[in-house]
């Protein structure tokens, strides 16, 4: 186990330190405390205007726009205006939703084409000679740089100029031993 893991378990098994408890009172809520009365009439009072402010809207443009079909239901416009405005409103949002319906199908069906013919094309690489090559990299650094231990555990390293990698170096690694999948 290394230092930073102990430090984790033994931060986790102690108490609750004041940086805790201050975290936690970031996610608290004064409403759903005991007491805070005037708080909560207040936010009540504002929750159920919002409500209000929502719903009563909504209602009079329905019953309106029924009350043009049905006779019997009160009716709270009594100009045409208001109900062409509201059949026209309609009507774009029909259209707006016509198109992105088409929108959203068309793309369905090309990214579906799409995953047919490339990304369901597998393999993409001979996995077999993937491991190999992973086995042939893994020689190389190691003769190159060091075993792997030392190259993942060492803090400073100064690479000397014979050891610096060529630019097609490792793809011509992968030629000499016959593991290139490019060329196949």
């Amino acid at each position: 186990m290394n230092p930073q893991q102990s430090t984790t378990k033994e931060n986790h098994d102690a108490k609750p330190t004041t940086d805790d408890v201050n975290r936690q009172q970031l996610y608290s809520d004064a409403y759903f405390d005991t007491g805070h009365w005037g708080l909560k009439i207040r936010q009540t009072i504002v929750g159920i205007v919002g409500w209000i402010a929502v719903i009563v809207p909504i209602t009079v443009t329905v019953l309106s726009i029924w009350s043009s079909y049905n006779p019997h239901i009160p009716r709270f416009w009594h100009y045409h205006e208001g109900l062409f405005e509201f059949k026209f409103i309609g009507i774009l949002l029909a259209f707006c939703f016509a198109l992105a319906s088409l929108f959203a199908v068309t793309m369905t069906i090309i990214q579906n084409r799409k995953r047919e013919r490339v990304v369901e094309q597998w393999p993409t690489f001979n996995p077999i000679n993937q491991k190999k090559r992973q086995q042939l990299l893994a020689q190389f650094m190691a003769d190159r740089f060091g075993n792997a231990e030392f190259r993942e555990h060492t803090r400073y390293y100064r690479v000397k100029p014979e050891q610096n990698l060529d630019t097609n170096q490792i793809q011509q690694l992968y030629q000499q031993n016959n593991l290139d999948d490019i060329n196949d």
